[in-house]
């Protein structure tokens, strides 16, 4: 396949789908960014497979002039990077023209996190809704707290996930990966009092098999929906919207676990991450936290 730019663009994002079981959004990205950088090259008489390392240096050079955000700019970079990382090991090329451009650190902002206190109030903020309602959000809050979900994951449950009280529910992930999401006392005890009113959220006509039913077209709870839930929730509780989300939870699920002690690669596997990089983030947060309690807390700290 030699020299076949196209070729070597469909090849490779057949592989990301096959071996790597990468999402159709991310296939999608994918393609978008290399065909970007196909389009810069067009421009400078090169394409893919001919592009020299000061070609692919002009191009990451120009996604900065062109007012991208980091984000995008980094992810293109990547791309960039993996495509050929895959041309040179199957041999379409000798050399990486990606290889000796720098990437630019780029900043990451560290996530939102809820203090236990804060979680607590959320909680009973969220059970105190009336009736059905509430004792639906409480249940939500606490198995997203318990057990890390992601939101698609949250709204994804099905009925028959939870009919048995299991101690661990079995979660698929990004990419169809699937891991153990444990559920802790509080969080089986939720589950127990909403499957008693869950009737009241049931469409009339056929079964529904989530978890979290909805008369709406999806069949079941939307994301967007929890989080306008969560917001009335956190206005209850006192807490700013702005800091509360479902992916938030996810966040407090795993800083709370550091905090306590628990190994990094647990809270990895626990996150579903593939990479231990991406958990490392919250070790950050949980050192902050730290150090906010020794300054604060221990009488050295407070002398002024």
């Amino acid at each position: 396949m030699t020299g076949s730019s196209g070729g070597w663009v469909e090849a490779f994002l057949e592989m990301m789908s096959v071996e790597r079981a990468a999402a159709r959004n991310t296939l999608t990205a994918y393609g978008r960014d290399l065909s970007d950088a196909a389009g810069f090259l067009g421009g400078r008489g090169q394409d893919l497979a001919t592009a020299a390392a000061e070609d692919i240096e002009a191009y990451f050079d120009a996604l900065g002039a062109r007012g991208l955000s980091p984000a995008t700019a980094a992810r293109r970079r990547a791309a960039v990077r993996q495509f050929y990382r895959f041309v040179m090991g199957e041999g379409w090329r000798a050399d990486d023209p990606s290889r000796r451009v720098e990437a630019p650190r780029k900043g990451r902002s560290l996530p939102k996190v809820l203090s236990r206190a804060e979680v607590e109030r959320l909680i009973a903020a969220a059970a105190a809704r009336d009736g059905a309602q509430g004792v639906r959000l409480a249940c939500m809050v606490e198995l997203a707290y318990a057990s890390g979900l992601r939101i698609s994951e949250l709204t994804g449950l099905t009925l028959a996930a939870l009919a048995r009280d299991p101690a661990y529910l079995m979660v698929k992930g990004k990419g169809g990966k699937e891991r153990l999401a444990p559920l802790n006392a509080a969080a089986r005890e939720a589950v127990k009092a909403y499957l008693q009113v869950r009737d009241v959220f049931l469409p009339k006509g056929a079964p529904n098999p989530w978890l979290f039913p909805s008369r709406g077209r999806a069949g079941r709870l939307t994301p967007r929906r929890v989080g306008q839930l969560l917001d009335e929730a956190a206005r209850d509780a006192g807490i700013d919207p702005a800091r509360v989300s479902p992916h938030v939870l996810r966040h407090a699920f795993a800083t709370h676990l550091l905090e306590g002690g628990a190994d990094l690669r647990v809270v990895q596997t626990l996150l579903g991450h593939a990479d231990i990089g991406t958990t490392q983030i919250y070790t950050h947060v949980a050192t902050d936290r730290l150090a906010e309690v020794v300054a604060t807390k221990h009488p050295l700290g407070r002398r002024k």
